[in-house]
């Protein structure tokens, strides 16, 4: 089991390395770098680059433990054609018409090179905040025979924080990672994070990274 709040991970103490995955969400250029997405919404993209460290500390405990990894991207066509009226309008309002942040013909739509990516992990690509909304994302997670969730990524308010309510309604086992989650703004990332634990785990569980890197160290090869 991992250690977590408010209670330990999973529930009854039946934790499989083949059954379950390490979700890491949407850490691409347009989130971390200066020039990206994040940064042109005046957000400063430096907490977001903090975590890292501790993301690629997971991936690889997660590889030797046999823990499947899953990326997300969120991010439109070239063309925009999978944008709604409403969603174009806002990507004007914010100042983002004629730029290509958030497209996937971008550079800004890659993951960031810091993080090990290799050909074995899991790559589910969103326009939405949510991984669960018009993608495959279930379906892949279904056929992997993939039952519990650990959570990391950003934002913790927004992409982590709204694919967690949705694994969680979809019954899947979760666990949020405090320090592997980052958001640009403090106060809703601290707020997020309450709120898994709120109504005795009504969104999972909650830990560090250091309870993870434990727990996975117990599971040893025999489950993979």
């Amino acid at each position: 089991m991992i250690s977590a709040k408010p209670f330990d991970f999973p529930y009854d103490g039946n934790l499989q390395a083949k059954h379950t995955a390490l979700i890491v969400i949407d850490l691409q250029e347009d989130f971390l770098s200066t020039t990206g997405y994040f940064a042109l919404q005046g957000y400063d993209p430096a907490p977001l680059r903090a975590i890292l460290p501790a993301v690629s500390q997971l991936i690889a405990a997660c590889r030797e433990a046999g823990v499947q990894i899953i990326h997300t991207r969120q991010g439109y066509r070239g063309d925009l054609a999978d944008m709604t009226p409403y969603e174009k309008w806002r990507r004007k309002r914010n100042g983002l018409e004629g730029t290509t942040a958030l497209l996937r013909s971008s550079p800004g739509y890659e993951i960031v090179p810091e993080l090990d990516v290799r050909p074995e992990d899991i790559i589910v690509d969103k326009t939405c905040n949510g991984a669960f909304t018009y993608t495959d994302f279930e379906h892949v997670l279904r056929a992997q025979g993939i039952t519990h969730l650990l959570f990391s990524g950003c934002t913790t308010d927004v992409c982590v924080h709204t694919t967690l309510r949705e694994a969680c309604d979809r019954n899947f086992q979760c666990l949020t990672i405090s320090d592997a989650c980052a958001s640009g703004d403090q106060y809703a990332h601290e707020a997020a994070l309450h709120m898994v634990t709120v109504e005795n785990g009504v969104f999972g569980t909650l830990t560090d990274t250091a309870a993870v890197l434990a727990g996975l160290k117990k599971l040893g090869t025999s489950t993979k």
